[in-house]
């Protein structure tokens, strides 16, 4: 029992004496702490504005007590639930196909033989990560435009008879926010998955080829296997935000950027919801209650993506 406890003493001196070594590098992260603690902690504070009847001429602390009552205003709000029903249809398919593609393109261009066209493919790819979605939005907008080039590539090939109103039919919306966040992340968040393949020794493959595999075989059991810790730590990242819009992009910026009164029927989510009735009709407990129940259910997806990650892959982040 000594022992230990004179290697713990050890080790707690020898941490802190490496931090004294370092404080330069560890006061760094300061200004990253602030920057959570102001944006990412103290509005948590706000979420008991749904228990509250709150008005902004009382204050924070000078509202009485509603329970929940806005809850139970909330479920009977046919609005919410439309909206509840766009976000989950709409995140799902975003994460189907957000969460595979930078997978499938950082393995094709592990393939690629030719450096420079794979220097080339991975600069472009990841390229429209840097545009404002404001920008993004306005040139899908002129692409899907009913005299757009989109339209007319497929008026040229026989894909279709007469131009397709892709704005304006609601059917269209969820699938062009999975285009448009597949076009702009993909090369950019296969960043992460290129670097933990750069990290799988060459020797792998070396015994692999030896043993006859073949190409595919490689990338089955050997790249996809090393860092499948990688994609189970991402799983459960991003499915911590899936009701946000998935790995990449956001709901609430395809929503307010491209929704319409044509489209409003699937364009219309909890993020929008939430602004609407929080900002434009100043029903801020309301949309406090809204956005509580969106928080919870972040939660619950996070920690089932934990547990599902562990299960699968043997790694997960809690």
């Amino acid at each position: 029992m000594m022992q230990k406890k004179l290697s713990k003493s050890d080790s707690r001196k020898f941490n802190i004496r490496d931090f004294a070594k370092q404080w330069q590098l560890q006061a760094m992260i300061i200004p990253a702490i602030i920057f959570f603690f102001i944006f990412s902690y103290i509005p948590i504070f706000g979420l008991a504005n749904a228990f509250l009847n709150y008005d902004l001429s009382d204050g924070f602390f000078g509202n009485s007590w509603a329970g929940l009552k806005y809850f139970k205003e909330l479920f009977q709000d046919k609005d919410f639930y439309m909206a509840l029903r766009n976000t989950f249809g709409m995140s799902l398919l975003k994460f189907v196909f957000t969460f595979t593609m930078p997978i499938v393109l950082a393995l094709v261009l592990n393939e690629l033989p030719f450096t420079k066209l794979k220097k080339l493919t991975q600069t472009g790819s990841y390229l429209p990560h840097f545009l404002s979605y404001v920008i993004v939005a306005t040139l899908w907008m002129v692409f899907l435009d009913s005299r757009g080039p989109i339209n007319d590539l497929f008026l040229k090939i026989g894909i279709v008879s007469k131009p397709v109103d892709f704005l304006t039919d609601s059917k269209w919306f969820w699938w062009i926010g999975v285009v448009i966040d597949c076009w702009q992340e993909t090369g950019w968040n296969a960043i992460i998955y290129l670097a933990a393949i750069s990290g799988i020794s060459p020797e792998l493959y070396e015994a692999a080829s030896v043993d006859g595999a073949g190409r595919l075989r490689r990338m089955f059991s050997i790249t996809l296997r090393s860092i499948s810790g990688t994609i189970g730590a991402l799983f459960v990242l991003n499915m911590g935000n899936l009701l946000s819009g998935g790995p990449v992009g956001s709901n609430f910026n395809q929503s307010y950027l491209l929704g319409n009164s044509f489209n409003h029927a699937t364009s219309y989510v909890l993020q929008t919801f939430v602004v609407n009735t929080g900002l434009n009709q100043l029903r801020f407990s309301f949309a406090a209650a809204a956005n509580l129940i969106l928080s919870v259910l972040s939660v619950l997806l996070l920690y089932w993506a934990n547990k599902t990650s562990k299960k699968t892959l043997g790694s997960g982040i809690m």
